[in-house]
């Protein structure tokens, strides 16, 4: 009998979920499509949706898990959605300050053959969606921070911290 993954520790997790980078593939765009579409159907409406993350740039490798920001107007909007999409299989992950991320395709056995992060936000919250226009409009920046990626992946294994802190060095030498 394996352990759900509410009593694994994190270590565990890890091994379970390692962090790992693909070729770019042109069915993600497809699979954001169909859980939009999925989303439309369960959601209120008056929400934005948008993909983010490497799977939204073609021609770069990414973890094969889809990004979507949930974009609402309100709190009271924002706690409706949760509930809504822990209803059909999203499972929290983190709330912090107005920002709240769900995921699906996590199972005992490890990944789903597709995997769905929701980042719940309010409307404006949407900084990644610059990055990723950005790095759509910049291929060579595209290609510079896929090629950091895989160097930081091989040496490190690469965490989820580690893809942030990359992000925001980046957004930070953008920005200079």
């Amino acid at each position: 009998m394996s352990k759900k993954l509410s009593e694994m520790s994190l270590e565990e997790l890890w091994q379970l979920f390692p962090i790992f980078l693909e070729n770019h593939k042109t069915y993600w765009v497809d699979w954001y499509n169909e859980e939009v579409k999925n989303l439309k159907n369960i959601l209120p409406q008056a929400i934005d949706f948008y993909h983010i993350g490497s799977t939204a740039i073609s021609g770069i490798m990414a973890k094969p898990i889809i990004d979507i920001i949930v974009a609402v107007d309100t709190c009271n909007q924002m706690s409706q959605v949760t509930n809504i999409l822990k209803e059909n299989g999203y499972i929290i992950m983190s709330e912090k300050d107005n920002r709240m991320a769900l995921n699906k395709g996590y199972t005992e056995s490890g990944f789903a053959e597709k995997v769905y992060h929701i980042h719940l936000r309010l409307k404006g919250d949407i900084d990644e969606v610059y990055f990723k226009n950005y790095l759509i409009d910049n291929p060579d920046i595209a290609k510079e921070y896929e090629e950091l990626k895989i160097k930081l992946w091989k040496k490190y294994e690469l965490t989820e911290m580690l893809i942030l802190t990359l992000k925001q060095s980046l957004c930070k030498s953008i920005q200079n």
